[in-house]
């Protein structure tokens, strides 16, 4: 008796070429459903139709048409037990060797933010992962195919071995589980986002695909991969990488870093903004009247660190940033683009990674950290800052020009890690104090780092000043105004003193601790 497959797809991507080759080289008979039996009656090809093999009629609009004995119990038989062989036999049951499913594009379908709800259910997949999950159950006796990039492997393995291998079956029974993992998941994520809550779900799900196996992780000792999350390519999976070499587990890290470090400069009406970053930090952001003014500037802002460092710019690579960018040694460039005479001049850096992503917005709604037994999820820090919220607590009041360089320098601090201390002038950072432990020591970093720039310079703390000495050391340096969150019992310790040494000083009411 020939072999028997049941093909029913939503991706038909190389399902009329894998169906023809396993009927013409290897004489397997084919039932289907739907629209896969239409495409496969059209190219020429001999199946039966699920409907003509069960004898039972699709119903409900299509919702029922593989949910039938005959189906279930050619996929779930076991070939070694007598007993089931029987029941097959007296109930006129196939046994099926080959399922070729995947499942309807729940994914794509919400993604068009047009979808209704009603959309979106008629894309939940039931007879799908039914066949799924009983054919990869059921691996020890066929082959489950859920993506049409295995066709090309079982193909080979009919050819070499004349029978799929038992350990060909169980990663294509794993694959298969994983695909219907996947889209549970992604199906409850979205009816959880359609209550209205101000909670985060009960239960979070993370299931992801590896894009790619990375060489190690932050140290060559640790193990890494990079996974995406869901069906579709999206973020940095869909980036496009222009030339260089394989991405790093740090390089995609730092990328992150800096893709959220430019997003706040993201926009039509947005001035050309560069920023440079050295181990998830920045270490120059520069707004510019070109672009290449303001990479150079940012680069400026801390020349020595910006060596072996990422650049993000909120522009197209023009020529001239480019021509700039091949001067010193650089791990990583990414753009919203890049024109053609700038990818020639990029080239002749051939290690360089260049990546262009056309939305450096994209972003993930949550953020997860990993702890002993479980993980942290915390919603984006992406509050879109208004300057109208903030509060003038100083006698001396700033000016338009001193309140467009604090939002600025406000906007860099939130993605340098605490105890974070900026100072900025024309747009430009002169000095940043990072992740220390005291902010102390992070603004005399800062202050020390600007020098003498630091005239008529604006400072900006992630967090509240507890005591004035910053603030005396800030005045002491030249700077003329301050922003940071307030909210410490001695915030009036800090305003005495701004008002004593003329400094201007508002509070944000908002901090921006990044751990």
């Amino acid at each position: 008796m020939a072999r028997l497959a049941l093909l029913s797809v939503s991706d038909k991507t190389g399902l009329v070429e894998f169906a023809r080759s396993i009927v013409e080289d290897f004489q397997f008979d084919i039932i289907s459903s739907g629209g896969t039996a239409k495409v496969l009656q059209e190219a020429g090809l001999p199946v039966t139709k699920v409907s003509d093999y069960t004898g039972f009629p699709e119903i409900l609009g299509g919702r029922v048409k593989t949910l039938h004995p005959r189906v279930h119990g050619g996929i779930l038989a076991r070939r070694n037990l007598q007993e089931d062989l029987q029941d097959l036999e007296a109930n006129d049951v196939r046994p099926i060797d080959l399922v070729v499913v995947n499942l309807y594009p729940f994914e794509a379908t919400i993604a068009n933010p047009d979808a209704t709800l009603a959309d979106a259910v008629e894309k939940i997949d039931i007879g799908g992962p039914a066949m799924l999950r009983a054919a990869a159950k059921n691996f020890q006796h066929l082959t489950v195919l859920s993506n049409p990039a295995q066709y090309d492997g079982y193909l080979t393995q009919l050819r070499e071995k004349g029978e799929p291998s038992f350990e060909f079956r169980r990663q294509c029974a794993k694959a298969g589980f994983w695909h219907t993992c996947q889209y549970d998941r992604s199906i409850a994520t979205y009816l959880e986002t359609q209550a209205e809550s101000e909670t985060l779900p009960e239960q979070f799900g993370v299931a992801g695909s590896q894009i790619q196996a990375l060489r190690y992780g932050e140290n060559p000792h640790q193990k890494a991969a990079w996974y995406q999350i869901g069906q579709n390519a999206s973020g940095w999976g869909a980036a496009e990488k222009l030339q260089g070499k394989e991405l790093s587990y740090n390089n995609l890290v730092d990328l992150e870093a800096a893709r959220r470090i430019i997003a706040e400069f993201l926009g039509d009406d947005k001035p050309p903004t560069a920023a440079v970053l050295k181990h998830t930090n920045p270490c120059g952001v520069a707004v510019g009247e070109t672009l290449v003014q303001a990479y150079e500037d940012a680069f400026n802002g801390d020349s020595v660190s910006a060596f072996g460092g990422i650049v993000a710019l909120n522009r197209p690579i023009d020529a001239p940033t480019a021509t700039a960018l091949t001067k010193t040694f650089l791990e990583c460039v990414v753009a919203p683009g890049c024109e053609d005479e700038a990818k020639e001049i990029l080239a002749k850096k051939s290690k360089l990674r260049v990546l262009t992503m056309s939305d450096l917005n994209e972003g993930t709604g949550e953020t997860i950290k990993a702890i002993a037994g479980g993980f942290l999820v915390q919603t984006a820090d992406d509050l879109v800052e208004d300057t109208t919220q903030w509060e003038i607590v100083t006698e001396k009041q700033p000016t338009p020009e001193q309140l467009e360089e604090l939002l600025f320098a406000w906007k860099v601090c939130k993605h340098v890690k605490s105890n974070a201390i900026v100072v900025t002038k024309n747009r430009t950072t002169l000095g940043i104090g990072a992740g220390q432990m005291n902010r102390v020591g992070a603004a005399k970093i800062a202050i020390e780092q600007a020098g003498e720039q630091c005239q008529g310079a604006t400072l900006a703390s992630d967090g509240f000043f507890p005591f004035d000495d910053s603030v005396r050391s800030a005045a002491a340096a030249g700077i003329t105004a301050i922003v940071q969150p307030g909210g410490s019992i001695r915030d009036k310790d800090s305003i005495a003193a701004a008002n004593e040494l003329g400094v201007v000083m508002v509070l944000t009411g908002v901090r921006h601790f990044l751990h």
